[in-house]
Formats: structure tokens, sequence, C-alpha cells
């Protein structure tokens, strides 16, 4: 007869680690218990844990995070003042462009009144010079009489200024 012992052996290894599931469970929770105990065992020699890794980072973040917002807000005070002082220099500026336009405006009046009085007088200037011109050509020419001294009286007053310079 011909047995089949050799087509057994493997159906029977796993019939029997279905047979004995109490070593299998055992087996895997001393794996279990060993791979915690070797991960408590890292973290107290390394004296690191995640927990403290994450809740220091966590407060630095914090720290950094606080920081960080004391820089805007200074910033934002200082951008602030510096557009006070801004709008206080742009008052100053229009108050001034103001009073520039203020004075332009009356020294152009003054201009345009000076300028009317200017014409009037050219034209007044120019009604006397017709008016004169006219009397000009109205009266008659009369030729210019120059009166001579007579001739002794010349001849006396010649010898007058000899004498007084001889003398």
């Amino acid at each position: 007869m011909i047995d089949r012992a050799p087509a057994e052996p493997q159906s029977n290894a796993f019939s029997r680690i279905g047979a004995q599931p109490i070593a299998l469970t055992a087996a895997a929770l001393f794996l279990l218990i060993a791979g915690v105990t070797s991960i408590a065992i890292w973290r107290a020699y390394t004296g690191a844990t995640p927990e403290t890794d994450r809740m220091v980072a966590s407060r630095q973040l914090q720290a950094r995070t606080a920081q960080a917002s004391e820089q805007l807000v200074e910033k934002t005070r200082g951008l602030e003042a510096t557009q006070q002082e801004s709008i206080d220099q742009l008052q100053v500026v229009q108050d001034q462009l103001q009073t520039v336009r203020r004075l332009l405006a009356a020294q152009q009046s003054d201009t345009k009144r000076l300028s009317e009085q200017v014409a009037s007088l050219n034209e007044s200037i120019d009604g006397l010079r017709k008016s004169f011109a006219s009397a000009q050509t109205s009266e008659p020419e009369t030729p210019t009489v120059t009166r001579r001294k007579p001739v002794r009286h010349r001849g006396y007053a010649s010898a007058r200024k000899r004498g007084k310079s001889r003398g």
C-alpha cells in the first residue's frame, strides 16, 4: 500500500496552527509586550519623550507667534504715528497753499488795478498831447522875437565886465 504521508504534513502544519490558538496568541502577546517594553526602555535611556518634545515645540511656536504679534503691533503703531505726521504736514502745506492763493489773488487784483490806472494815465497823456498838438497848430506861426539890447548898452556891459576882471 501506498502511504499518503508526505501530502499530509503540509496540511497538518496549517491544521496544527489552527489547533493551537492559545500558543499563537501567547506568542503575539509576548512580542507586543517586548516591543512596548523596548520602547519604554529606549525613552527612559534617551530621556526624550515625544509628548514633551511636542509640548516644548508648541510652547516655542506660541512664543514666536506672540513675539511676531507684538512686532506687528509695534510696527502698526509706528505706521499710525508716521501717517498722522504725514497728515499734519499735509494740512500745514494745504494751509500754506491757501495763504499763497489768497496773496496771489490780492496781488493779481492790485496788478489789475494798477494796470487800469496806468492805462488811464496813458489815455490822459495822449489826450494832453493831442490837445497840445492841436493848440500849437491852431496858433498862427509867429516868429519868435528876441529882444536885442542896444549897442551902447552892450558896449557898456562889455566894458564893465572888462573893468571888473582888471581890478
